[in-house]
């Protein structure tokens, strides 16, 4: 299966590519995570400040665990929604969504289109259910799963 580079209208006119990561992306990711204030990293799993966990991620890509997908403007990368899944045994029908949004693309509609692309490959992939960790006090992040259904 090929995943194509799509383009999305914030509400804001903005126009953000949503693309598969790949393995060119490691210093922009390095970047973008480091950009991002420690308020907003309480809620995410690794700790993204050590810059060999995030290059990691980049340069041993395994599309059928974890499904990257970036947000970029003008080739910065401004978001980062994953598609985590089990190729095989019992849990191989659910997938689990992390999704980061750097602030300043927050409350634009940046994450539901990228969660709605999720739920899309999510489809493709034969997954039945997805699941996501979400603080209570975060309603944008709420309001983003609602949105995408």
């Amino acid at each position: 299966m090929e995943i194509v580079a799509k383009e999305g209208k914030l509400k804001n006119g903005t126009i953000v590519t949503i693309r598969p990561m790949v393995k060119g992306d490691a210093d922009a990711l390095v970047k973008f995570f480091k950009s991002l204030p420690d308020d907003l990293l309480l809620f995410v799993r690794h700790n993204v400040r050590d810059e060999s966990v995030v290059r990691s991620w980049a340069e041993n890509l395994d599309y059928k665990r974890v499904f990257p997908l970036l947000a970029t403007v003008e080739n910065k990368i401004v978001a980062d929604v994953t598609l985590h899944r089990v190729p095989f045994g019992w849990k191989r029908h659910l997938g689990k969504v992390r999704i980061v949004v750097s602030p300043e693309y927050q409350k634009l509609g940046l994450a539901t289109l990228m969660l709605n692309e999720i739920v899309d490959l999510a489809a493709e992939f034969g997954l039945e259910k997805l699941w996501a960790e979400v603080p209570l006090d975060s309603r944008g992040a709420i309001a983003a799963f609602r949105n995408a259904g």
